[in-house]
């Protein structure tokens, strides 16, 4: 027996429920994860509140970090004791301890800590397949980058720096500005006082982008559409704002556009995709990639967690403490 959230409806944070959790046997492919930190992202709010569904009564997150405590007969490539790290798979990362399967999980390098580990896989791998998959971005091209002051917006912007693009990122008041600015983001767009398609058509000399990369959705998309330049590709890859509305296909068309809806599940449906996305932010992280975590609560706090990141008054990244 151990202890973790259990949601039995969707709703609003409070569904969460703290209390003990009954672990399934370890299978003889699976591992069992003492865990010590879990990840906080927006995917956990889908999942809670029912824009995404969950089969109920179900556990809620996606990420964790800890230590192998137990596994299987046909585990071979994990060592009792290994820390290591796990993204998507089945909901069910709020907790203690969890079973996992052995072929899902990543092997921590020394140098990157539980908590920055923690912090940084589901989102680091969402912004590895986002530009070395979905649009390889290349030196001296200049992207739209959506909520830069985000988790996933801050490692997107340094690691497009290391590579030597030209970063335009957008946020929601001058706080978050001021933070893009001292990581790098070159031109920093207050979509609250400014047009942010207008200011991105002002930057490039009338050009636009190749890319957008929109984690927002709703309030963005259209005008997303409007940065890019021609043959330029739409990365919609969240919706923190709401479901953008349908786009008629031939809204593309004047410009030749690409629009694509990519997610983290498939770029991690096997061990070998995994690490491929894995070995680039490893090495990006070794060239002086930092984490930033803004945010630490207690697992037992997560109501209070969600709250603050639905409501936008996060920055960065943010953890739980099991």
């Amino acid at each position: 027996m151990t202890n973790g959230i259990i949601i039995r409806e969707h709703g609003d944070p409070e569904v969460m429920k703290w209390g003990p959790i009954e672990l399934p046997e370890v299978g003889s492919k699976d591992v069992l994860i003492k865990q010590s930190v879990v990840g906080l992202n927006f995917i956990d709010i889908y999942h809670r509140s029912g824009s995404y569904p969950l089969k109920l009564p179900s556990g809620i997150g996606m990420e964790a970090v800890g230590k192998v405590v137990a596994k299987g007969d046909l585990v071979k490539d994990i060592k009792i004791g290994d820390r290591v790290g796990y993204v998507m798979g089945s909901p069910g990362s709020y907790v203690e301890q969890r079973v996992f399967p052995a072929e899902g999980l990543i092997k921590l390098p020394e140098n990157i800590s539980d908590e920055i580990a923690a912090a940084m896989l589901l989102k680091g791998l969402t912004v590895s397949y986002l530009i070395n998959r979905t649009y390889k971005v290349k030196s001296g091209e200049t992207v739209l980058f959506h909520a830069i002051a985000g988790g996933v917006g801050l490692i997107a912007c340094q690691w497009l720096k290391q590579i030597g693009v030209t970063v335009i990122g957008t946020v929601s008041n001058g706080s978050k500005a001021s933070l893009a600015k001292d990581y790098g983001c070159d031109h920093v767009i207050n979509y609250n006082e400014e047009d942010f398609t207008q200011r991105v058509i002002e930057i490039t000399d009338g050009k636009g982008v190749p890319v957008v990369y929109d984690g927002v959705g709703k309030d963005t998309f259209e005008g997303s559409l409007k940065c890019l330049s021609n043959f330029g590709t739409l990365a919609s890859f969240g919706a923190a704002s709401g479901s953008p509305e349908p786009c008629p296909i031939s809204f593309l068309a004047p410009k030749s556009l690409y629009l694509t809806r990519p997610g983290l599940g498939p770029h991690t449906a096997d061990q070998k995709l995994t690490e491929d996305l894995a070995s680039p932010l490893f090495k990006a992280i070794e060239k002086g990639l930092s984490i930033p975590i803004n945010q630490t609560y207690e697992l037992k706090d997560v109501v209070k967690a969600h709250e603050e990141l639905a409501a936008r008054k996060t920055v960065g990244c943010s953890i739980l403490k099991v």
